[in-house]
Parts: C-alpha cells; structure tokens; sequence
C-alpha cells in the first residue's frame, strides 16, 4: 500500500454518511461526527467526492438540508459501479488513484473497488472516526493554498463548463481569462507551500525531489540558489502559487535542479512558461542552462515538455538525464497570458 498522502476521500452515502437508506426512507440522520469530520478534512486541504447507488437528485437535496452539498465535487450519484465512479472521479480531479481514500459500510462495495483499484485506501465506515488521526490525512501543513484548495477547484469547474460552451479554437477561449502568471523570488512565508508543492506534484515535475522547509529556507539565503515561484489568477479568481523552480548559480551555468508545475494547470497552455522565463533571464546574463531530469513513472509530459521548449540531452544513465537548453531559440509566451515579474 502507498504511502501518499490522501489528496480526496470518496464517501458512500446510505448508513454511512448517514444512518438509513435514502430509497426506502426520507428521514435519514447524520452519523453524529460525519459533519465535523468533513469540514475538518476541508481545512486541511482533502478534497471529497461521492460514489453512491442512488438518485442523484433525491440524493443532492438531501446534503443541501444538511448543508454539506458544497464540500463533495465531481460527485457520482448513480447506479454504476463504485470502481468505476471512483476512476471517474480521480479522471475529473487529474489524481493518481494512489491518492484517493474511499469509505462504504458494505464489505462487498469495498472488495469491488479493492480489486479493480489497489491504490485506493478502503475504510470502513464504522472506521471514520479514525480518519482524522491516519497519518495519511495528516498534511504537514496547512497552508492558505490548502485551506481555499476546494475553491480553487470549484473555480475550475467553472472555467471548464465555460470552457465546453464556448465556440472557436482553445486558445480563444483562454484569452476570454485574462490570464496573468506572477513569477518572484520565494520569501519565507512561501516556503510552506513551496514545500507543499514538492510533495503534492508528481506529473509537471523535472526530479520527484522533496525539499524540507529548513533546506528551502538555506536556499533561499544563499547566494547560490534562486528559489523562483509563480503565481496563477484569472477571471474566475485565483489558482494559487501553482508552480516552483529550484536553481543552483555557478559561475557560468545555472542549472536547475527542480522545476515543477501543478496539473490543476497542464489543461491552461502554461507548462512551459516558467521554462521559458528562465532561459530568457539566462540568455540576457550571458548564462547557460542545464536542468536535471529523473525519469519516474508519472512525469513523462515533464520530459516532452523539457523537450518540446528546446532542451537537449547532454547524458542519460538510466533514466537520469541533464538537458541543455538551446538559448538560441527565441522563447516567447503564449499571447493569452500575461507575465510578471516581481
């Protein structure tokens, strides 16, 4: 089993969020500590979901009277099969199902999803009160990124349904979102999140390295390091600090050793953004770039990136590569984004 932390917990519904079967009956109760459960996973940052056999409007009218309709996103409320709710709603989410933690009172329901998905963290309801004391819901921190996080993705479901009403080509429609992508040198305050990030990101990531609060900070003291991060809003609000680039300084190279972007942006053309913001800087000092790259089984869109933006392959030993970037290519950002430095 994986360690990962949980980044979504899936709830069943009938005699687990509540006492009863919503079918045969309207006067469901609560569990007595479900409500304080979901709204403490919800600071901490733990998206949550639902994959339950039921009508899914006699079932959504009933959380709006318990007021909890708003904490569960890209809901499943159906008569499928809970595995294949589950895939659907980590599809949604763009998690690895190593991520997710589903809870059913039914054995047979928890077997079903076991079997087609080993990833996932099966618990069983008469469990729930243990969920908050797992260590696999424990963030290290939590950060006002974590607290706002389900805001973040709200927003994004937003921007996707207007996404998939608008007509004419993709990039159009990322110009109606005025986007603006701050980029600045970290500052202590970041460095929570900044932390975060190394341990949340898997698919934008160059390395897969984890650094701690205490060695970020020493970098960003050092003359030797430039700790970069960015920043993402739009229209519809804000994305958060969304992407992290750590660069050694030497004399005449700045190499870097970690570059990673949140997939909650891979769909809005910003990938290589701060890529290329990097080479220009360099090209203007007079700098070469090399970049680190460990191959893992989740970041080859991080490697196609690398390469797409002109980087080249100096040395491969199995699987650990430093690109070169060619400086000779003119880097420009996409027209629909704006850029700015701080």
């Amino acid at each position: 089993m994986s360690g990962e932390k949980i980044k979504c917990v899936v709830w069943d519904l009938d005699n687990t969020l509540w006492d009863g079967i919503l079918a045969e009956t309207d006067d469901v109760k609560l569990k007595s500590n479900v409500t304080e459960i979901i709204k403490e996973l919800d600071r901490r940052g733990i998206l949550q979901s639902i994959s339950s056999k039921n009508e899914y409007d006699i079932a959504m009218k009933k959380l709006r009277d318990y007021k909890l309709e708003k904490y569960f996103l890209y809901s499943q409320i159906n008569w499928n099969s809970k595995a294949e709710s589950i895939e659907k709603i980590a599809t949604s989410f763009n998690f690895s199902l190593d991520a997710f933690a589903f809870v059913d009172d039914q054995q047979f329901e928890r077997d079903e999803v076991s079997f087609q998905h080993p990833e996932v963290l099966c618990i069983d309801a008469v469990c729930m009160s243990e969920i908050l004391e797992m260590d696999r819901f424990m963030p290290k921190y939590v950060t006002e990124d974590s607290k706002n996080r389900r805001l973040l993705y709200m927003h994004d479901i937003v921007r996707n349904e207007k996404e998939k009403d608008f007509i004419g080509p993709k990039e159009d429609f990322l110009r109606t979102l005025d986007m603006k992508f701050t980029i600045s040198r970290a500052k202590v305050e970041d460095l929570k999140r900044v932390e975060e990030l190394t341990v949340r990101t898997h698919q934008l990531n160059s390395t897969g390295t984890i650094y701690s609060f205490d060695e970020l900070s020493e970098m960003i003291h050092s003359d030797n390091f430039m700790v970069l991060v960015a920043q993402l809003e739009d229209v519809y609000g804000t994305y958060g600090k969304i992407g992290l680039c750590v660069i050694e300084e030497k004399e005449d190279i700045w190499d870097i050793k970690l570059l990673l972007m949140s997939c909650r942006v891979m769909s809005k053309g910003v990938g290589s953004v701060l890529m290329n913001y990097i080479a220009k800087k360099a090209k203007k000092k007079n700098k070469r770039i090399l970049a680190d790259f460990i191959s893992t089984d989740r970041n080859r869109i991080m490697y196609i990136t690398y390469r797409f933006n002109g980087f080249k392959e100096l040395s491969n030993d199995n699987g650990k590569i430093t690109f070169e970037a060619d400086l000779s290519i003119d880097k420009k950002y996409p027209n629909y984004i704006t850029v700015i430095e701080e």
